[in-house]
């Protein structure tokens, strides 16, 4: 059974910065591919980031681009987003997730394993 484990998030003002990490049980990086989402209240769950087993391909929402990074370190069996510029509209709840290679990263149904998520709140 995979088991994915979310921390780093937190309160922060407005342009500060978090990094958040997703550890796994097990090396599954080198057989999924992974990808972050949020879900802030009254919201459908979305797509924030996600990145390819090899760690050579990495996708982002438009939202997130140039603010978000996405990475993972496979001998420590943990995948991170670093968050910078971060922006009251960011505030929610975030999740890693674990999907089968090859397809849409950004659908939430395409994800087979979620870990139980960490808050992330920027205040104004």
């Amino acid at each position: 059974q995979v088991q994915l484990v979310e921390s780093g998030g937190g309160s922060v003002q407005a342009g500060g910065s978090l990094r958040l990490s997703c550890a796994a049980s097990g090396n599954i990086y080198s057989r999924n591919c992974m990808g972050w989402f949020r879900q802030a209240p009254g919201k459908e769950r979305e797509a924030v980031a996600g990145i390819s087993s090899g760690g050579s391909n990495k996708y982002y929402a438009g939202s997130v681009k140039g603010r978000f990074t996405i990475s993972q370190d496979n001998a420590k069996n943990t995948v991170y987003l670093q968050m910078n510029s971060l922006k009251p509209e960011d505030t929610a709840m975030y999740f890693c997730a674990a999907r089968t290679c090859g397809v849409n990263w950004a659908q939430p149904t395409h994800y087979n394993y979620w870990g139980q998520g960490t808050q992330v709140t920027v205040s104004s």
